[in-house]
């Protein structure tokens, strides 16, 4: 089961795999020549519902960004930082972290100090997140995203824009979590990886830094408004 998206600059993939066939799938995959040592970001935080049907969609572009300029180039894109760079980097004061999430994933968890570009789409963060870095230009600036898709392009348009230190984490939150964990280094997210399946997170640390819009209580369980006129996203506590 999953959710694929096929467009000309590439593929993205969300698959739900039984366990028992998982590296059968791995070697099917890597007997692809293009698709040979991809790399493949396993969920965190799972309670088996991610997905309950197999949609595969051709679209115009994976992540919808609004760019036109036809001197815009994907493949000039930032510097892969991995889980110990990412930290290490994060420990200057004078590095910037950029969440290129939106502000309900943001909402429930990022990484220490990281700044909000607060928009409902990757459309309309790129052009705020080049605003809000103009004085920064020279620093180091760390962009992440879910699994990293994002940010291939993020990093690259900001490049593009005639930044110089661009940097974005590998494999994005969930190989960063994962990372962490097995390597037993300090883990410097905090809170709940929003995912975009029916499980709608992942827990990365303990604390709930979100609040029920109900009651304001802390809460950081996203649900989806029963009334099918509705049908709002919001995070609501157990209780409500």
């Amino acid at each position: 089961f999953g959710r694929i998206y096929v467009a000309h600059e590439g593929i993205n993939a969300q698959l739900s795999v039984p366990l028992s066939g998982f590296e059968a799938l791995r070697s099917y995959l890597y007997s692809i020549p293009e698709l040979d040592g991809l790399r493949l970001n396993i969920a965190v935080d799972d309670d088996g519902k991610s997905f309950w049907v197999l949609k595969i969609k051709v679209r115009e572009k994976i992540v919808a960004d609004g760019i036109t300029d036809a001197a815009f180039d994907m493949r000039n894109k930032g510097r892969y930082v991995n889980a110990e760079e990412f930290n290490a980097l994060t420990s200057d004061a004078d590095t910037i972290v950029i969440d290129m999430r939106n502000h309900y994933e943001y909402e429930v968890g990022h990484f220490e100090a990281a700044i909000e570009v607060p928009s409902d789409t990757f459309r309309e963060q790129l052009p705020m997140a080049v605003d809000m870095m103009q004085a920064n230009k020279e620093k180091n600036i760390i962009m992440y995203c879910t699994g990293g898709i994002r940010c291939e392009k993020a990093s690259a348009f900001m490049l593009h824009q005639g930044f110089k230190n661009v940097f974005h984490l590998e494999g994005g939150i969930i190989n960063y979590a994962n990372t962490v964990k097995e390597k037993g280094l300090p883990n410097k997210f905090r809170g709940k990886n929003f995912v975009f399946d029916n499980r709608l997170g992942e827990r990365i640390s303990e604390e709930v830094i979100a609040q029920c819009h109900q009651c304001g209580e802390p809460a950081d369980t996203h649900t989806n408004c029963r009334n099918e006129g509705c049908h709002l996203l919001f995070i609501q506590c157990e209780k409500c």
